[in-house]
């Protein structure tokens, strides 16, 4: 596979169960039955035009079914519409050791592919504590042939933490074509509190600028659309064990570019 191959697959072509018997065991699952995580998607292009470089943004909110903040997520997969890709004129790529020891800063600027944010909370004692992250989104090294990415996400106060969540980029089942799979890590917090939840991530892949240079990644949208609008979908594995699914279309845009 070439090296060009290789990162127009980054395509985008761009979050315990309890089973004991005993009355207090039952109590403790019916409160986390309440306390169930969902999720959901929603994707926008720029431009929203049929042909078009530009970029896709991906925004998932968290919410907990009951108190509590919503239970972090282990595994996320992002399932793609077929044929979105990704232009990617100057192929590099940054390691993940160079992302933990010098940050988003210590990549090359051909080697990112988008950023974002998130907030995250947790609690101590009854506090409730809120962060903003910082995202950056890079090429990470080629495995054997196959494409991935590298996510960091910085934070900075009440904690400063940096977080790197490594993923992939496999095929998907029609109607999609690609799904970006990532394994996120615990996200600590204080000694002896418990880990962050992710409440909110919007991460934006391509360059989205009315003048694009020409060594911008951007993403390229489909010539045409099927009927129906342009399919997402995402499956997220949270740390209680649970999972859940949730779909979302973009419109057909009215025009081609």
């Amino acid at each position: 596979m070439s090296a060009r191959l290789a990162a127009n697959r980054i395509a985008l072509g761009l979050t315990a169960a309890l089973a004991v018997g005993t009355p207090l065991a039952c109590a403790l699952q019916a409160t986390a039955a309440q306390a169930q995580t969902s999720a959901t998607l929603t994707p926008t292009l720029s431009p929203d035009r049929l042909g078009a470089r530009g970029a896709v943004t991906l925004t998932v909110a968290y919410v907990a079914d009951g108190p509590g903040v919503p239970s972090p997520v282990r595994k996320a997969v992002i399932a793609l519409p077929a044929g979105l890709g990704l232009h990617v004129p100057t192929l590099r790529s940054c390691s993940p050791a160079r992302l933990r020891a010098r940050g988003a800063s210590g990549c090359p600027s051909q080697a990112r592919l988008g950023a974002g944010h998130a907030l995250v909370e947790s609690t101590a004692g009854s506090q409730l504590i809120t962060e903003d992250i910082d995202l950056s989104l890079f090429i990470g090294p080629l495995q054997s042939f196959q494409p991935t990415f590298e996510l960091l996400g910085q934070g900075y106060t009440p904690l400063e933490k940096r977080i790197l969540i490594a993923g992939t980029v496999t095929s998907s089942d029609a109607p999609y074509g690609e799904e970006l799979v990532m394994s996120i890590p615990p996200i600590p917090t204080l000694p002896l509190e418990p880990e962050a939840s992710l409440a909110s991530l919007t991460l934006t892949v391509g360059t989205s600028a009315h003048r694009l240079a020409q060594d911008a990644n951007t993403i390229v949208v489909p010539a045409s659309c099927p009927a129906g609008g342009f399919p997402f979908a995402a499956e997220f594995t949270y740390a209680d064990g649970s999972t859940g699914k949730t779909i979302a279309t973009v419109p057909c845009p009215s025009s081609r570019k």
